[in-house]
């Protein structure tokens, strides 16, 4: 994860040696070097993609890829929000990637506490995982955790009513996916990792974005620093609303670049609207390109 970036630009090492110091662990060498286990886990992958997002941005806007003065609106998908947080000027890159290992380590605990897990719903509405979830819980928790795109919502809940839901929702009609995560993401199962966060943000200095910044909690741009903590907060127990989200701003007259890694991001838009224009970084290919030839300025939106 990231070592492309970190082999041919200068800025991108710049940021992996950073964070190394910052964490007290060198982070690059698992990112680049596994084992795959450990780097899954979601108290490493946390500032692992955290990590890799601002370094494939820095690298990519140190070769004029990506302009800063044409960065308008920044969104991110759980984790994420604080890669766009970060880039939006709201938090510095210290604090940010401090919050991200901290919301790693409380998450993992309180997924290792209760065993839990995520089924991926394809091709229902937010009204019939509703009922799937009423149907399955059985006096569990079971909810609904990420509105991806339309047709791809994934619910979070208990092992139980995990393994429960694969089956009726089959039944029902719809294909359902279990997801290779550490536990109940973004269900009240986390409350535990919410509570502590709470304190973990208290002890940063959060700013008024100096761009756009779209919270998941709420699909509306992040505004006052007290506001941002509460919903960062939220986000970790509550739904994230992603494909409502890019509703609303898929169709303006955009460029839309996702940074590394992988391109999940991408292909969520691309079922909203096919003919979006949409680059991806997930790896460090772009920098070989002739800065302007592949990735031209777009001055209507950005």
């Amino acid at each position: 994860m990231g070592k492309d970036f970190f082999e041919v630009s200068d800025v991108a090492r710049g940021v992996f040696e950073k964070a190394n110091s910052i964490l007290g662990f060198d982070l690059s060498a698992i990112c680049f070097g596994g084992p795959e286990e450990r780097l899954n886990q979601t108290d490493v992958s946390q500032p692992a993609i955290y990590v890799t997002s601002v370094a494939a941005y820095e690298a990519t806007r140190s070769r004029g890829i990506i302009d800063d003065a044409d960065v308008a609106v920044l969104a991110g998908l759980s984790l994420g929000e604080y890669t766009a947080l970060h880039l939006g000027g709201a938090i510095s890159f210290e604090d940010g990637l401090k919050l991200v290992a901290a919301r790693g380590r409380y998450m993992q605990e309180a997924a290792v506490a209760t065993p839990s897990g995520m089924v991926a719903i394809l091709g229902a509405d937010e009204n019939a995982v509703a009922g799937l979830c009423e149907k399955a819980a059985q006096g569990e928790v079971l909810v609904a955790a990420n509105f991806n795109a339309p047709g791809q919502i994934v619910v979070s809940g208990a092992m139980g009513s995990c393994k429960r839901v694969l089956q009726i929702a089959e039944a029902a009609g719809f294909k359902a996916v279990e997801l290779k995560v550490a536990g109940a993401f973004h269900s009240p199962l986390m409350q535990p990792a919410a509570d502590r966060m709470r304190g973990e943000l208290e002890k940063v200095r959060i700013a008024r974005p100096e761009r756009m910044v779209y919270a998941n909690v709420t699909a509306q741009p992040h505004a006052e620093p007290g506001e941002i903590k509460r919903l960062l907060v939220e986000q970790i127990v509550r739904p994230v609303k992603w494909e409502q989200t890019m509703q609303s701003l898929i169709n303006q007259p955009m460029r839309f670049v996702e940074l590394a890694p992988g391109r999940t991001l991408t292909g969520l838009a691309k079922k909203i609207n096919r003919r979006a224009a949409i680059e991806s970084l997930a790896s460090a290919d772009a920098l070989k390109e002739e800065v302007g030839s592949a990735h031209p300025s777009n001055k209507e939106g950005k």
